[in-house]
């Protein structure tokens, strides 16, 4: 089954042609019991087309279960995950399909690890070059949410901006047990650190100081 369209696959390949600068590698861990991950074998195909729009994206799969040390070395304990890297390894992880919405977050956050620059303003870098504590930011969303992907995308900038951010898009209804415990009523929701959150797409201004005031 294909999950990209040819309208699709030609506006991709037009965007990495145009803004691609050099490798991106894409790491997904799966497993293939259906029971333990319902998306898996859907997220890999979508990636598997994904990856074919340009010879610079490289895709690279592992088994969780045949994968132990990668999975821990990169901080990986659920599937399906995707991990982001460029010229180095980013702390900004997909858990769940990065489908509907989410995908135009993960299309530029390719673009970003293959620049190893983000969009974020010179202002909010500066501060960012303050944070010296760990700070963990989990986005919860869903596919279907239009307001999910700004996000995402602010907070995984954060986390390739600072190595000391790791940053997390949770679909909510692949993982129901996270969003129950983080009481996900509405997304996106952001949790910091496991106990502050907000919900909505705040700007990256007010987003900061959120995480700022976390690493306190």
């Amino acid at each position: 089954m294909a999950y990209l369209k040819n309208d699709d696959i030609k506006a991709i390949k037009e965007m990495f042609q145009k803004d691609l600068k050099g490798d991106v590698n894409l790491m997904f861990f799966y497993d293939d019991k259906k029971e333990v991950c319902e998306y898996c074998s859907e997220t890999r195909e979508l990636l598997k087309e994904l990856a074919s729009t340009d010879s610079r994206i490289k895709l690279a799969e592992y088994d969780i279960n045949k994968s132990q040390k990668e999975a821990k070395f990169l901080g990986i304990d659920k599937v399906p995950a995707l991990v982001i890297g460029g010229s180095k390894i980013y702390n900004a992880f997909y858990f769940g399909i990065p489908a509907g919405y989410e995908f135009a977050s993960l299309l530029e956050d390719i673009v970003d690890a293959s620049k190893g620059i983000t969009r974020l303003s010179a202002a909010t870098k500066e501060r960012l070059k303050d944070l010296k504590k760990p700070v963990d930011i989990k986005v919860f969303v869903t596919p279907t949410c239009p307001w999910c992907p700004k996000a995402v995308r602010i907070a995984h900038q954060f986390a390739m901006e600072n190595k000391f951010i790791t940053s997390s898009m949770i679909e909510s209804s692949e993982f129901m047990q996270l969003s129950e415990k983080f009481k996900v009523m509405a997304v996106p929701k952001i949790v910091i650190n496991n106990d502050m959150s907000f919900e909505g797409a705040q700007p990256e201004e007010k987003f900061l100081e959120y995480v700022m005031d976390a690493a306190k």
